[in-house]
């Protein structure tokens, strides 16, 4: 059977699959939807913070080495009155176990990145059909095509829980995009535009064996995160600025990535931040940083739009993540909160502040579920992707963002590299549908459910 025929029976199947499990979800529906929660580090405690206020979900498990976190994972599960679940720790393999005998409904995976890929696919394995896992989706090319080949096989939904598609404005634009305000799209930019010196030394920095530890091991984001900066050298943290960019202009439905070339800057920021902090005599002064401060990655689409992605974490600068929507009619950039419509706008070649414009164009989601976002994380983005996961296992339906999403978001960092490596050469991107993007709809924030 070739691969475009396997997806077509694998849809089918899927749908079976569904329906067969009507009667089963019903009486789930009835109770609650049993969720386990692996990593409970910062981001993991947003997730569980969403989990406790349902009351459609039974946390029966969560699972992390780190007796600090899990520390305070329980006190958030006591503070809210809920059932203390039942905690796997004590091994790196812990989680294992945790999926095999607890058997959820769906598993929520909030871990380092180079731990996504092998827990995505153990779980799908252990026959759990719906997966959420934090940015990335892996770390090599061929880490992104063995999920995606485990979801097909498993025929299961793996989301990733990328909150910024869910962000107000954005998804205003998005609104605006769809009822045709900037005519046909053109050009969009993003990227991730955050300095994060002082997330990535937020424990000091220190000497480890062979190589170089940063932070308190197990304790923070420097403890794993910094390394990356170390070794690789590319667009580490595209899904942010690509997320929202793909639903514009219907990646992956209707329309693809085609190719990829990216540039990288010196690499000076972090250098220069050791020795501000700690002096030139600091043992990691010595440190060879191979991340760029500066990436910029472009990427052309089948359908004529091009894309400008940029990824900034190195050197002193406010936060932004640098959208820009341009189309043959207007244009929207949020780094000046600004839009232009020709022809509707008050004045010609004049900005416009967006609130008018985002104000009357609030996406139906949001007007829907504000209050319910109040106190969520990331200006309550969080809520949603939480609620997608959640009300796409209760329904049985396919979540928002699937597999071939995340896929080609997260992609997008090992081409980088490779483009980066070859000598800024452009490279094609893989599709990961196999030919069914042609075929495939939107189905992202169509309506004000989930």
């Amino acid at each position: 059977m070739n691969r475009k025929n396997f997806i077509q029976k694998t849809a089918i199947a899927s749908s079976a699959l569904m329906l067969s499990s009507s009667m089963l979800m019903a009486k789930n529906n009835a109770n609650k939807v049993k969720i386990v929660l692996i990593g409970t580090g910062l981001r993991g405690q947003n997730h569980l913070d969403l989990l406790l206020r349902r009351e459609d979900v039974d946390l029966t498990a969560i699972c992390d080495i780190n007796d600090k976190m899990l520390s305070t994972a329980k006190a958030m599960i006591e503070k809210a009155g809920k059932k203390m679940p039942k905690i796997y720790t004590g091994s790196t393999q812990a989680w294992k176990e945790m999926i095999v005998k607890e058997k959820p409904d769906g598993v929520i995976i909030a871990t380092p990145w180079e731990l996504h890929k092998e827990m995505i696919i153990d779980s799908l394995h252990a026959g759990i059909k719906y997966v959420a896992t934090e940015v990335m989706l892996g770390i090599t090319l061929q880490d992104h095509w063995d999920v995606v080949k485990a979801a097909e096989q498993n025929k299961a939904q793996v989301m990733m829980l990328e909150n910024v598609c869910y962000r107000r404005d954005v998804m205003a634009a998005l609104n605006m995009v769809r009822q045709g305000l900037f005519g046909e799209i053109i050009h969009l930019q993003g990227g991730y535009q955050h300095d994060l010196r002082e997330v990535k030394f937020n424990d000091g920095v220190r000497p480890y064996g062979g190589g170089v530890e940063f932070g308190e091991k197990g304790f923070s984001e420097a403890s794993w995160r910094t390394t990356h900066s170390v070794y690789r050298d590319g667009d580490l943290y595209p899904t942010h600025g690509i997320g929202p960019i793909a639903h514009y202009i219907n990646i992956n439905r209707g329309n693809r990535f085609l190719s990829l070339c990216s540039f990288s800057s010196k690499a000076k920021g972090l250098h220069d931040y050791i020795v501000k902090k700690g002096g030139e005599n600091h043992p990691n002064a010595k440190v060879k940083f191979k991340l760029g401060d500066v990436v910029t990655t472009s990427i052309d689409c089948n359908n004529g739009e091009t894309i400008l992605l940029q990824h900034d974490t190195n050197l002193p600068r406010p936060y932004s993540l640098g959208f820009r929507v341009q189309g043959s009619e207007g244009i929207w950039m949020d780094l000046n909160k600004s839009v232009y419509i020709e022809g509707k706008s008050a004045k010609p070649h004049q900005w416009e502040s967006q609130k008018e414009w985002f104000d009357k164009y609030d996406h139906p989601l949001w007007v829907r579920w504000s209050k319910e976002t109040a106190g969520a994380g990331h200006g309550g983005m969080d809520f949603f992707v939480i609620h997608a996961f959640i009300e796409s296992i209760k329904n049985q339906t396919p979540t928002p963002m699937d597999v071939y999403d995340a896929a080609a978001w997260s992609a997008i960092t090992p081409l980088s590299e490779q483009s980066i490596e070859l000598g800024n050469q452009t490279v094609e991107f893989p599709d990961f549908t196999g030919g069914q993007w042609m075929y495939r709809k939107p189905v992202f924030a169509l309506n004000d459910q989930y």
